[in-house]
């Protein structure tokens, strides 16, 4: 069954060239020109992943994520303005999985695409269908795409999910960002160090929310990351 993406963008040149690039490649498309559209129709008719500018009229697209993050964990790719790294940062940290800086190819948006929702699939999780990993306090469902800390829900993005899953699988060995953007994104996107950095701050925050003692991520400042052996 043809997978749905929602483009949001107040371009109506750039949604009709991405719609019609998307729907050569096999996808179903719903196309909306600002946020308070994009957010009803998306309410209305979920999604498997949503492309939203980020400067729109009416809602923006920081607006519109924050909506669609308090009732879905539908995948996010930002559309940013070129050199804009305060909108890139923010919106990662807000819970978006990537983004792409305009103008971009129709190609590179459609291979980002395909990379968010094969990891959404959980076709880089595991090597074992359905295997729960357990690490203490937290346990990890790749075929639910389910996370719990001290049996209580934690609700991760697909490249948070990765990320801790990543970070988790060798407690006390260390992850470069190098080592975590193949595990997160795979080995042929390029990804800023500072993405996967905004990630961490974002799923550090996350278990504070749920148990505020919550110290298992570890940074190793010029080296990368870890998860702290029990």
């Amino acid at each position: 069954m043809s997978e749905t993406v929602a483009l949001v963008d107040d371009d109506r040149n750039i949604l009709a060239s991405i719609a019609m690039a998307l729907e050569a490649e096999g996808f179903r498309v719903q196309t909306y020109s600002d946020g308070v559209d994009a957010l009803a129709g998306i309410t209305r008719q979920p999604v498997d992943l949503a492309v939203l500018d980020i400067k729109m009229p009416r809602m923006d697209g920081m607006e519109l994520l924050t909506r669609l993050r308090q009732k879905s964990d539908v995948p996010v790719i930002f559309l940013t303005s070129k050199d804009d790294e305060l909108d890139e940062v923010l919106g990662l940290r807000m819970g978006a999985d990537d983004y792409i800086t305009k103008p971009f190819s129709q190609r590179l948006l459609v291979e980002r695409i395909r990379a968010v929702l094969r990891r959404r699939a959980g076709t880089v999780v595991s090597a074992v269908e359905g295997e729960i990993m357990r690490r203490g306090d937290l346990m990890l469902d790749p075929a639910r795409h389910y996370c719990t800390w001290r049996e209580r829900a934690v609700n991760l993005t697909v490249t948070e999910f990765l990320l801790v899953q990543a970070l988790a699988r060798r407690p006390g060995h260390v992850k470069s960002r190098d080592q975590l953007i193949d595990a997160a994104y795979g080995e042929h996107i390029y990804v800023d160090d500072r993405t996967i950095d905004s990630h961490i701050k974002r799923l550090r925050k996350k278990f504070k929310d749920v148990d505020s003692d919550f110290a298992q991520i570890e940074t190793l400042y010029g080296v990368g990351y870890r998860y702290r052996a029990t």
